[in-house]
């Protein structure tokens, strides 16, 4: 890149210059208009989400590049969308920037956005920029589904297994190793790598729905509850039985975690950033024994059934070796933006 256009901030081009910058990572067959017209199949049901993310709470020029701070923004927005069961159709992106802030900065920002959604065929289609003293990134995810696949959270059952697609703590293991490099002292290269990249390019799970939909081909009246892990596994099964109306059962020794924490972290350790590291993006799902046990085959190494939802209101932790006491788990202990 010139070192000269490099160097620009954005207060040097103004607002319509930045515009027409960004707007070489949108199509332009949409955007020119005060908003985008998108098209959804007949008999489809639009899905919205919007997340906000703020400088220094959200991701930092100390653990996070522009390119992985743009992909982790579009991430989570596509894993919204997944955790619904919704298929993407694009995104909006509105920009709180200083003025003092380079150009350069902002285009990987947009570049890294652009490397995760185009592996989902999803396109930036507009947005706003304003000025502020923080940079902040707002986007708004669009998504269609067909009306009978919606993912609601108020939708399990007693009875019903709780799905795990995916490993969780390895993003904030790799936040923390980011932020103390020492502490991977006693791992391999690869380790610590394959622990960092889950934290600054995690992928959302929108891969898991078509082989959702083919088990459920048989029974398509079945309802299936669910959301995303982004703020941590223990959030989201309370989130799920709150919205339910049920209490679960989670088995410790049933959670995937990286294989590399059994070497690198104490129990302790390892199951609090499992419950409540958060940013690992993977779907939490409740369906019916069978189809659970089936899901998982067929998503391979890392999906697991974790436990059940059970009658009441408690989400209990349970160790069948009673190597642990059981532990009613609560939202305290993950992050929250307004903790004392």
């Amino acid at each position: 890149m010139n070192s000269d256009l490099s160097s620009q901030q954005v207060k040097d081009i103004g607002e319509q210059g930045l515009l027409e910058r960004l707007q070489r990572f949108c199509p332009p067959e949409i955007i020119g208009d005060d908003a985008a017209v998108l098209e959804t199949a007949s008999g489809q049901s639009l899905v919205v989400t919007t997340d906000v993310l703020v400088d220094g709470v959200h991701f930092s020029n100390l653990t996070t590049s522009p390119e992985d701070a743009g992909w982790r923004a579009a991430a989570a927005n596509l894993s919204d969308l997944a955790a619904m069961g919704a298929s993407p159709l694009g995104i909006t992106v509105g920009l709180g920037l200083p003025a003092e802030l380079r150009v350069s900065w902002v285009e990987r920002l947009y570049q890294g956005m652009t490397e995760c959604l185009q592996k989902y065929n999803t396109p930036i289609v507009g947005g706003d920029v304003v000025r502020s003293p923080v940079t902040t990134l707002a986007i708004t995810a669009f998504g269609q589904v067909n009306p009978s696949q919606i993912i609601r959270r108020s939708a399990a059952v007693v009875g019903d297994a709780i799905v795990v697609t995916g490993v969780h703590g390895a993003s904030r293991a790799g936040l923390e190793l980011l932020l103390h490099p020492e502490l991977g002292q006693d791992l391999k290269d690869a380790e610590c790598t394959a622990l960092i990249r889950a934290h600054q390019r995690p992928q959302p799970r929108l891969d898991v729905l078509p082989i959702l939909w083919k088990i459920l081909t048989p029974n398509s009246q079945l309802s299936i509850a669910g959301m995303d892990s982004s703020d941590g596994l223990a959030d989201a099964i309370i989130q799920i039985c709150r919205g339910s109306g049920v209490g679960a059962v989670l088995e410790h020794r049933q959670i995937p975690v990286a294989k590399t924490f059994n070497h690198w972290l104490t129990p302790d350790q390892a199951l609090k950033y499992a419950l409540y590291g958060g940013e690992d993006f993977e779907l939490v799902l409740c369906l019916p024994q069978e189809l659970a046990s089936a899901l998982v085959q067929h998503l391979g190494e890392g999906a697991a059934i974790a436990g059940r939802i059970t009658a009441g209101s408690t989400v209990i932790l349970h160790d069948e070796q009673k190597k642990f006491p059981d532990q009613v788990l609560n939202l305290s202990q993950g992050f929250q933006h307004f903790g004392q």
